[in-house]
C-alpha cells in the first residue's frame, strides 16, 4: 500500500470514527430543550387524548417538558407536513394516525411520502372501532344493519371524521363485504359527526372507543358490533363483525410515533426507549385501556414494518372503492 493509499485509508477513517463520535454524542445531549409532539386534529380528539396522557410521563422519562402541539387539517397532512420540515434532532416528533401515515398518499397527491420521508419510533396504541347507531333506532343487531343497508334506497348512511380516517375505510370494508348501498358522510372531525348522530340526522357512525363510550354507557348510542378481529374489552358483550357472519373481516385504527427523516439513530433509540417504557407502564396502560386503546409498544423497524403493511391494506381498499380525497 502506497503512503497516498495510507493516508486515504486514515483519512476515511478518520471521518467513520468521527461520524460515530459525533452521533453518539448528539445522543448523549439528547434531549437538551423542550420536546414537541405534534398532533394532526384539534383538542379533544382520541389522538390528542393519548398525547396527553403520554405527555407528563414522557416528561419525566425526558427529564425535559413535553408539549402538545396541535396542528389541526387535512386529515393530518398539516402535521405531517411541519414534521418532515422540523429539524431533524428528536426535538419535534409527531404522533401520527392510520389516515396521515399510510392511507393519504393513496387519496390525495402529496408534495411527501409520509412513509419515506418520516423515521418510524413506535406504535403507540392500537384500538378497534365500534359502529354504533342512536339508541332511538330500530337497528338492533348488525343483520338489521346489513338488511336496510341492502334495500335499493338504502337511508342507513355512516360517518366519519373525514375522507380516508379509520371510520371511513371501515364502513367501506363492510360496505363491499356485505354488499351494501350505503352512503359515506365526511364531517371535518369526529365530535360534528357524533354530534348528528347523537340529535338524529345521522344513521349511524363507525367510531372510536374514546369517542362513543361515553354516550354508551348513557344509554344515547347503541353498539352493534366491533371491527377488529377480537371482542373490544370495554364491550365484551357486543360481537365482532367477523363473528357476525364476515370470517376475516378486520379493521382496527392505530396511532403511531415518528420523528423527521435523518434523525441520528440514537437519538431515535432513546425517543424509543422512552416511548415503549412509559407504554409499558402499568398506570398508563390502566388509562388506556379505560377510553378502549391497547398500548402496542414496537421497536422503530417493527413500527416501519406495521405502517408500511397498513398502507398496502388500505390502498387496496381505496383503489377498489374509488375513494379521492378532498
Amino acid at each position: 500500500m502506497t503512503i497516498r493509499h495510507r493516508l486515504a485509508t486514515l483519512v476515511f477513517a478518520a471521518l467513520v470514527l468521527g461520524g460515530v463520535v459525533a452521533q453518539a454524542a448528539e445522543g448523549d445531549n439528547f434531549p437538551s430543550q423542550p420536546v414537541k409532539i405534534i398532533v394532526g386534529f384539534a383538542p379533544g380528539g382520541s389522538a390528542d387524548t393519548v398525547a396527553r396522557i403520554l405527555a407528563p410521563r414522557l416528561s419525566e422519562a425526558f427529564k425535559q417538558i413535553v408539549v402538545i402541539e396541535n396542528k389541526a387539517g387535512a386529515g393530518g397532512n398539516i402535521a405531517t407536513d411541519f414534521l418532515i420540515k422540523a429539524p431533524p434532532d428528536g426535538h419535534t416528533i409527531m404522533l401520527g394516525t392510520i389516515g396521515s401515515l399510510s392511507v393519504n398518499q393513496h387519496l390525495n397527491k402529496l408534495a411527501y411520502d409520509p412513509i419515506a420521508d418520516t423515521a418510524a419510533l413506535s406504535i403507540a396504541v392500537v384500538f378497534t372501532n365500534v359502529l354504533v347507531v342512536n339508541a332511538s333506532s330500530d337497528v338492533r343487531s348488525l343483520d338489521d344493519y346489513v338488511r336496510q343497508g341492502r334495500a335499493d334506497n338504502s337511508r342507513m348512511s355512516f360517518g366519519s371524521s373525514g375522507i380516508g380516517s379509520s371510520g371511513h375505510l371501515a364502513g367501506e370494508l363492510l360496505k363491499s363485504a356485505a354488499g351494501l348501498n350505503n352512503q359515506h358522510v365526511a364531517y371535518r372531525g369526529g365530535a360534528p359527526a357524533m354530534n348528528d348522530l347523537l340529535g338524529g340526522a345521522l344513521p349511524s357512525i363507525f367510531s372510536s372507543p374514546t369517542d362513543a363510550l361515553q354516550h354508551i354507557q348513557t344509554g344515547r348510542l347503541r353498539p352493534i358490533a366491533t371491527t377488529g378481529s377480537k371482542r373490544l374489552d370495554a364491550l365484551p358483550h357486543i360481537p365482532t363483525i367477523a363473528e357476525s357472519g364476515y370470517p376475516g373481516f378486520e379493521a382496527v385504527n392505530w396511532y403511531a410515533f415518528a420523528a423527521p427523516l435523518r434523525t441520528p439513530p440514537e437519538v431515535v433509540r432513546r425517543l424509543n426507549l422512552a416511548i415503549v417504557s412509559v407504554l409499558g407502564d402499568a398506570g398508563i396502560v390502566a388509562q388506556l385501556r379505560k377510553i378502549g386503546l391497547e398500548p402496542n409498544p414496537t421497536s422503530p423497524a417493527e413500527a416501519a414494518r406495521y405502517i408500511r403493511a397498513e398502507s398496502d391494506k388500505w390502498g387496496a381498499v381505496v383503489r377498489k372503492a374509488k375513494i379521492k380525497g378532498e
